[in-house]
């Protein structure tokens, strides 16, 4: 079978640091020559991101990586802390366009793509695809991951138009369009009945195996971590924590909660809150209610020790409301993989919650109501002493693995062809 080239438009990519999504795009890169598919990946240069990793985080192997000059306007083109807006629509990095767009065209002259893919939440990104597709006729695969516009959403006014009018063009001019989530692919056959079902894909994310063999390596080659203080049992939130769309305020109101009866339950947790992202805020809140005995604030880390933080605590947390119910966050398929318990706090009724459930894999409660979250969180405690959780078997485990995704991926690929 001949091999195919692929060109992957990406801006989330190594070396920059703290996003999910450059999991996403390195893992397909890695895995696609397994599948008869060479890969180019096609970024921005490392001055664009705000922070970047000079750890393992950064290494992309034998990966083939063309970096096309990209500035952020909030940093690098703002005067006294302002700047016009038209240099942040669609998004700040619209400047990485007018360098992407003929790098793209170059690489497709010399190369022979077969395929050009890109992928949001870089809205850029699509603006590169769009124009790309456009002037040299490859097949063009936009990938969504998350509904793109979501009517107030995005809250600026021109931002949202902008958004809106090239999701639009997205659908008139791409082959095929990949979500992450089944909700997104309901919203866009929707919202786009012209556009074909079978064209629009779900490959939703996962895990690195060989990321969490060399978490495990690790982990091994210490000596045995003591026993957590006073018995606690720790529940770790593993990344970002949105103000609105994973809000903690009706969390940190149950521990309150607990702690204000004396329920027992108090006395044995330890939450642990990895890179929120917001930290500021969310120790404001913490210290109001007088629980910073309870829950921690900790710093980002790179992406190995975060798994191997994963595999030894006692449980792992998903805070997702019930705005989000068309979608699901990357962190999911890394806990399937931890084989840790799972408290869930969304809607039962969303995407989020359709996964868990279908894994059998957690305890779900509704992230905006205290009462089931104390529910919850006295019952994770129960059965973590009773050990009555039960984990997912690692054959379960392998169908959510990057590598299985990237087979997904290669598919959508392969169907261009026929």
């Amino acid at each position: 079978m001949a091999r195919r080239t692929a060109l992957l438009i990406a801006f989330q990519f190594p070396p920059m640091r703290g996003s999910s999504a450059i999991q996403r795009t390195l893992r397909f890169a890695q895995h696609l020559p397994k599948f008869g598919w060479t890969p180019i990946v096609l970024t921005a240069t490392p001055g664009a991101y705000e922070s970047v990793s000079a750890g393992a985080d950064s290494d992309t192997g034998a990966i083939e990586v063309h970096r096309a000059r990209a500035f952020d306007a909030a940093r690098h083109l703002s005067l006294f802390g302002r700047y016009p807006r038209s240099l942040a629509i669609p998004d700040r990095w619209v400047t990485w366009k007018y360098s992407a767009v003929p790098t793209a065209l170059r690489l497709i002259r010399e190369q022979r793509i077969d395929v050009v893919w890109t992928t949001f939440p870089i809205a850029t990104a699509h603006e590169i695809g769009l124009a790309v597709a456009r002037r040299s006729g490859v097949p063009w695969v936009a990938e969504f991951r998350d509904p793109m516009w979501q009517g107030d959403y995005p809250p600026d006014t021109r931002v949202n138009g902008a958004w809106k009018q090239l999701e639009s063009r997205v659908f008139e001019e791409a082959r095929r369009v990949i979500v992450t989530t089944p909700g997104a692919a309901r919203d866009y056959r929707a919202r786009f009945p012209a556009f074909g079902d079978s064209n629009i894909a779900v490959v939703e994310n996962g895990f690195d195996e060989d990321a969490f063999a060399n978490a495990e390596s690790r982990i091994r080659s210490r000596p045995p971590a003591a026993p957590a203080r006073d018995g606690r049992l720790t529940l770790l939130h593993s990344g970002v924590i949105y103000p609105s769309e994973r809000d903690p305020t009706c969390l940190f109101d149950a521990i309150a909660l607990l702690r204000q009866r004396g329920d027992p339950a108090a006395s044995r947790l330890e939450l642990k809150l990895r890179a929120t992202g917001n930290d500021s805020q969310f120790r404001r809140m913490i210290d109001d209610r007088g629980i910073g005995d309870i829950v921690r604030l900790e710093p980002s880390v790179d992406y190995v020790s975060a798994l191997e933080e994963m595999l030894t605590v006692d449980g792992l947390l998903i805070l997702q409301a019930a705005n989000c119910n068309a979608q699901v966050p990357a962190k999911i398929y890394e806990y399937f993989r931890a084989g840790r318990p799972i408290i869930a706090l969304t809607d039962a009724e969303g995407d989020t919650a359709g996964v868990l459930q279908r894994a059998g894999a957690s305890l779900i409660a509704p992230l905006d109501s205290v009462g089931e979250i104390v529910d919850a969180l006295r019952e994770f405690v129960r059965r973590a002493d009773a050990r009555h959780w039960q984990p997912m078997n690692a054959e379960t485990a392998r169908g959510y693995s990057r590598e299985h995704r990237t087979a997904e991926l290669a598919a959508v690929f392969e169907g261009l062809r026929r």
